[in-house]
């Protein structure tokens, strides 16, 4: 997508050019929804915004215009050279995915872009944004009833410990998760980056506070906590894969 802006400098590039470069004819693809994520990738790389662009402009409902200023340096026998390079490099990296080693296809866990469904971005954003809030009520809720909590955790081992650990925590959390709401929310450049390099240390924390259902046995019972806790532990899963099906990114236009 890059090259092809970069081919035409100033020019208007409309998204039916984009899709034949892109797609060959009988490719059955949602190309929408393409256009929008690698036009996103580009500005989140470039550290370019749609409403104040300074390399990617977006054209309403027409296509996409590379606005900064291009110097070709390549000319003659260096030019032919490195577009045979580059085409054979683009040749090798279209092979090379399907034969991906059947042992690392089957041992990885973690899912990638490319096995997710699309999806709505209004529908992908709504779920990220709700889960946060969940989590806020999770920490704002310890934090309201330290002392039915306090007495909870008394027979515990280690009950001082362990209670001072949930109030450090929530305390935490509570600006993390805040920041995740608003990155989302006002579409913060390179929001999804920033998110993905946070998931591992939210995802120890997340897994803890998977047991938060257990706060509440004075008022529910041992069995309905357990199932409660269970889709928590899922939680920061689907967070991830949410954001790489675009959550915190912004629907072109």
């Amino acid at each position: 997508m890059l090259c092809l802006l970069l081919e035409r400098p100033g020019e208007l590039l409309t998204r039916e050019e984009i899709c034949r470069e892109l797609w060959p004819d009988g490719t059955f693809v949602d190309y929408e929804h393409g256009v929008n994520s690698a036009i996103n990738r580009i500005r989140e790389a470039l550290g370019d915004t749609a409403g104040n662009p300074r390399f990617v402009e977006t054209l309403a409902r027409r296509g996409y215009r590379f606005v900064a200023p291009v110097e070709r340096m390549d000319t003659g026998e260096d030019a032919g050279r490195r577009t045979l390079e580059f085409s054979s490099v683009a040749v090798m990296r279209q092979t090379a995915v399907p034969a991906e080693p059947e042992t690392e296809a089957r041992f990885r866990i973690l899912a990638t872009p490319e096995e997710l469904p699309k999806a709505s971005h209004r529908v992908v954003m709504t779920l990220f944004v709700l889960l946060q809030i969940m989590y806020l009520g999770f920490y704002i809720g310890a934090l309201a009833n330290l002392a039915e909590i306090e007495e909870l955790f008394s027979p515990l081992p280690r009950a001082s410990e362990a209670f001072v650990m949930l109030i450090v925590t929530a305390s935490i959390l509570i600006p993390a998760r805040l920041f995740v709401i608003c990155a989302t929310l006002f579409h913060a450049p390179g929001a999804r980056g920033k998110f993905l390099k946070l998931w591992p240390l939210l995802l120890l924390f997340d897994e803890l506070w998977a047991l938060s259902p257990f706060l509440l046995l004075h008022h529910i019972n041992f069995g309905l906590a357990l199932a409660c806790m269970t889709p928590l532990v899922y939680s920061p899963f689907a967070q991830r894969s949410l954001v790489l099906m675009g959550a915190c990114e912004k629907a072109a236009s």
